[in-house]
């Protein structure tokens, strides 16, 4: 009887161990990643992009959408968007890119989208990603700054490799 009484709590760690690392094989791998998709832009065009919703500092939402329309090599663009009514963009503005000791400023492109610049939400601005992704090297997190609308949004290196990746991926 003394036997049985030491080898119960043994074997009921062992089946808790057992359900534990049974249901650890179910959960991903890794974080729950964007994926780059191709469809039709704005206008009918191929796009591929990166669809990712990202918090601020402040647990401000934003919606980042990096893409690229047409072939491989067309030109690359990022668009912020805020939630209409709650922030205002003024344009131009630039967006401040930072990465360790390194600096990119991302010029504005929002009034040269015939959709955002006719617009009046105001809630969305884009920018040329082209600067950044000729200065990265690695899938390095980044940290955002858009003067007078956020103070700091990051953005983890998973998304930071598929916006690497979107100058040769195909439509």
């Amino acid at each position: 009887m003394m036997g049985s009484e030491h080898r119960d709590p043994v074997l009921i760690r062992l089946l808790c161990c057992l359900v534990m690392a049974l249901s650890l094989l179910g959960l991903p791998a890794g974080p729950a990643a964007a994926e780059l998709h191709s469809h039709p832009g704005d206008d009918g065009t191929p796009m591929v992009r990166s669809l990712e919703s990202l918090r601020d500092l402040d647990y401000q939402a934003w919606q980042l959408v990096a893409y690229r329309e047409g072939p491989p090599g067309g030109p690359l663009l990022l668009r912020v968007v805020g939630y209409p009514g709650k922030v205002r963009l003024d344009h131009p503005t630039e967006l401040i890119v930072l990465s360790g000791a390194h600096r990119w400023e991302l010029p504005d492109r929002t009034l040269d989208s015939p959709v955002l610049s006719k617009d009046g939400r105001e809630a969305a601005a884009e920018f040329d990603l082209e600067p950044l992704i000729a200065g990265l090297t690695k899938d390095r997190p980044l940290r955002l700054q858009l003067p007078g609308v956020f103070s700091e949004l990051p953005v983890p290196p998973f998304v930071v490799k598929e916006w690497r990746e979107l100058p040769s991926s195909p439509l």
